[in-house]
């Protein structure tokens, strides 16, 4: 897709709605205008994915996401070569695609991916702005369009999977969170077409389960998770069962605590 079928296509999308928690988009522009790498820290299910999506269609850039993951090599993001019809053909992965395309470049979670694999990225990260491809020689300069976006879960850090210093330090970053009870209320009412009322009352319950999640939980309760919910109830599922399937079983599989946080549940739509 060249810049201009890209920007055609782009015109016709709707842009995601994403409820600006405080100078982000501001800071993700300055950085798309100024050519730096972002890098995106925060918890599961607070907005990373929504954010990234609703400013490149801002921008009006298209967006290459990979989900990374243990098994993901340095070969899944570049390309390599392929057989067929009695041939070798050299594909593109996504990586590459990206920087030809002067697209945005967004990989989830990468801390998932493997040490080996991340260092493929410091090339594009610093003032040379380029790919070595050593499989076919060439050596891409991206445009001014192309950006690249990692994202993880700081609660996931340990020992083996973090981001080695040198990788850090070559991009900007922002720290997301779960947005202040008034904007997550306004995100589920937009989401989910749920009343102000009931959207209150989710947060709040939220809001509950979150103060457990250092005693009982793994995670907390996400805003992805209220957006489920919500949407739950708005299609007529009893609140306590939109709840218990949205808010308490993606989140353990202990029955006493599943049972602890329903009770918390319960209480607070007062059954």
């Amino acid at each position: 897709m060249n810049d201009v079928s890209a920007q055609t296509y782009l015109a016709k999308q709707e842009i995601p709605f994403y409820q600006p928690v405080g100078n982000e988009c501001a800071l993700f522009e300055y950085a798309f205008n100024h050519r730096l790498p972002l890098l995106i820290k925060g918890p599961t299910g607070c907005g990373k994915t929504r954010f990234v999506a609703h400013m490149a269609a801002r921008l009006a850039r298209p967006l290459i996401t990979v989900a990374c993951h243990d098994d993901l090599t340095a070969a899944d993001l570049v390309g390599r070569h392929l057989i067929g019809d009695g041939q070798t053909v050299w594909t593109d992965g996504p990586l590459t695609r990206a920087v030809r395309q002067g697209a945005i470049c967004y990989l989830d979670e990468i801390v998932e991916a493997r040490k080996d694999t991340t260092v493929v990225l410091h090339p594009l990260t610093d003032d040379r702005r380029i790919l070595p491809i050593e499989r076919t020689g060439e050596e891409l300069r991206a445009p001014d369009e192309f950006m690249l976006v990692v994202s993880y879960n700081p609660g996931y850090q340990n020992l083996l999977k973090n981001l080695k210093p040198s990788t850090r330090q070559r991009f900007i970053a922002i720290q997301f969170d779960y947005p202040p009870a008034e904007l997550e209320q306004r995100i589920l009412v937009a989401e989910s077409g749920v009343d102000a009322a009931m959207a209150t009352r989710l947060v709040n319950q939220a809001n509950g389960l979150r103060k457990m999640k250092h005693h009982d939980l793994e995670e907390a309760a996400s805003t992805r998770l209220l957006v489920y919910a919500a949407s739950l109830i708005q299609a007529g599922c009893d609140p306590v069962m939109a709840c218990r399937a949205a808010m308490v079983e993606p989140l353990t599989d202990d029955p006493d605590t599943a049972a602890a946080l329903l009770e918390v549940i319960k209480a607070g739509f007062g059954k």
